[in-house]
């Protein structure tokens, strides 16, 4: 198969929520499990971090995976959907997977994707967590796509958690009530390990603080500790000026974003 043939032979056998809708998720991670063990549970092999919430969560992945390249560390990116190329979903330190390497996996793989029959998000995520380990990152910053406790990215022990903001957000799987969409989010909590939780409200703050008192995990309002302004976009530039401070933060943190919207604020905080 060439790279076309295989992302249509992804497309047809496998389920897709933006297919076939509500018929593509599943309440269990059954399949999930079954390709980690296949594959010899590559997420184990380097250190993640983990991204939930209705809005945001892919800007605050790209962020944090740019500012870990720049730092020196290998870093993988997984998120979604994509726009134009499948191959955006699995990056590198900024660079896409390679097409050869899409259609070697799939080619390779082929007999456990016809037995276990997973859907084309958990596909994607086995893909995703063989590249990096295969690829040796040092750490990944992994998006989850709807959801958090039932999610198949939910199978990573992060170093941290990272929860946007709520919203009402496919209330037909996550609950009828912010708070409920909040405690499915909340199920990437971890024990002992942090949790930054990008914007407090009332109606979900219980759901996340009642999550991380039970896995004595730290959590962080991160908009009661930092705020962010903005400046004007400068096309010089490509972006616009920004300052994060707060009051255990000194002056604070400036800085040039290539994003043009006023919710990056939120995000970068």
């Amino acid at each position: 198969m060439n790279y076309r043939e295989t992302l249509d032979y992804l497309y047809s056998r496998l389920p897709a929520y933006q297919r076939i809708g509500k018929a593509a998720y599943k309440d269990n991670l059954d399949n999930t499990i079954a390709l980690d063990n296949y594959f010899g549970n590559p997420h184990h092999k380097f250190r993640t971090i983990h991204v939930a919430g209705t809005n945001g969560k892919g800007s605050v992945s790209h962020m944090m995976a740019s500012v870990l390249s720049e730092a020196g560390y290998k870093t993988g990116l997984y998120t979604s959907p994509h726009l134009r190329d499948f191959r955006e979903r699995i990056k590198i330190n900024g660079v896409m997977i390679g097409e050869e390497e899409v259609i070697s996996f799939v080619e390779k793989h082929r007999s456990i994707i016809e037995e276990v029959s997973p859907s084309f998000f958990e596909m994607t995520v086995a893909m995703a967590f063989s590249h990096f380990a295969a690829s040796n990152v040092d750490v990944a910053v992994i998006e989850t796509g709807m959801g958090g406790r039932l999610d198949s990215t939910n199978i990573v022990s992060p170093i941290l958690s990272v929860i946007t903001n709520i919203g009402h957000d496919h209330m037909e799987f996550l609950g009828d009530s912010l708070a409920k969409v909040a405690g499915e989010k909340a199920g990437i909590i971890k024990p002992g390990i942090p949790v930054v939780i990008g914007e407090s409200k009332s109606e979900t703050d219980g759901a996340f603080t009642e999550a991380a008192n039970r896995n004595n995990s730290p959590v962080f309002f991160a908009d009661r500790l930092l705020s962010c302004t903005l400046g004007r976009f400068d096309p010089a530039s490509a972006g616009r000026k920004f300052t994060v401070g707060g009051t255990e933060r000194g002056e604070g943190l400036s800085g040039v974003i290539p994003l043009s919207g006023d919710y990056q604020a939120m995000n970068l905080v």
